[in-house]
């Protein structure tokens, strides 16, 4: 029998919002209320999103602002270092299985987006940073085996998990269109932005990365709308 898929179509809303959306879908699915479910959202305000166990941050981001206005600053419920979403698009997944091991969780998630990213011309590989990364409070600093990178070594999408027995909830960043300025004044350097600039639209990319993730998961899909 196959599996049940859920697509949420895409939304843009506050990070707060955003969170509060992936953390009631993990705790539906982890009670046998929501199937499977994979969904790609935009945040409006820009915000900074801190890793759930990133207790520290320097003190000026609070004073940063982008257009006019402040920079929210959301906490995940997942882990990671900070991500700056500003001409990014975040998926999204929930699913669950065996217990295995959190690494081959990250895989057996991110191949659909190797896949799609593949269909679009752009080759991605995962990182090698080991734990060092933990001193790095850019997400987008380094890339761990959980992200994927192009052959260059651009970090295109940083990934985090949250696990709850065998349900996964996993979310990722993926830079579109980041402003390199807005990024240096958040982290101090501009960590390779706009040096690999992306040829598609948020529309295009959700397409194909949609479909990639039919193919990949397999399963019976349907659409869900937010209530």
């Amino acid at each position: 029998m196959s599996t049940r898929w859920c697509w949420l179509p895409p939304i843009t809303a506050d990070g707060a919002t955003q969170m509060k959306i992936d953390q009631q879908l993990f705790q539906a699915h982890c009670t046998g209320e929501q199937p499977p479910t994979l969904r790609f959202y935009t945040w409006h305000p820009v915000a900074l999103s801190l890793g759930y166990h990133q207790k520290h941050y320097p003190h000026h981001w609070s004073e940063l602002s982008w257009q006019g206005r402040k920079l929210d600053i959301v906490r995940r419920p997942t882990g990671g270092r900070a991500v700056l979403h500003q001409g990014d698009l975040t998926y999204m997944v929930v699913m669950s299985g065996e217990r295995k091991q959190r690494q081959e969780i990250y895989r057996e998630i991110c191949e659909f987006l190797r896949l799609g990213w593949a269909k679009l011309g752009i080759s991605l590989n995962y990182g090698q940073t080991g734990r060092g990364y933990i001193h790095n409070p850019s997400c987008f600093g380094t890339a761990t085996a959980a992200d994927l990178v192009t052959p260059e070594g651009y970090k295109l999408i940083g990934s985090a998990q949250l696990r709850r027995g065998s349900c996964v909830l996993q979310h990722g960043s993926m830079r579109l269109s980041p402003d390199a300025l807005l990024f240096e004044q958040v982290f101090g350097a501009s960590e390779g932005v706009g040096d690999y600039p992306i040829p598609y639209g948020v529309e295009e990319v959700i397409t194909v990365l949609r479909e990639a993730a039919q193919e990949w998961f397999r399963g019976d899909w349907f659409t869900q709308e937010l209530s």
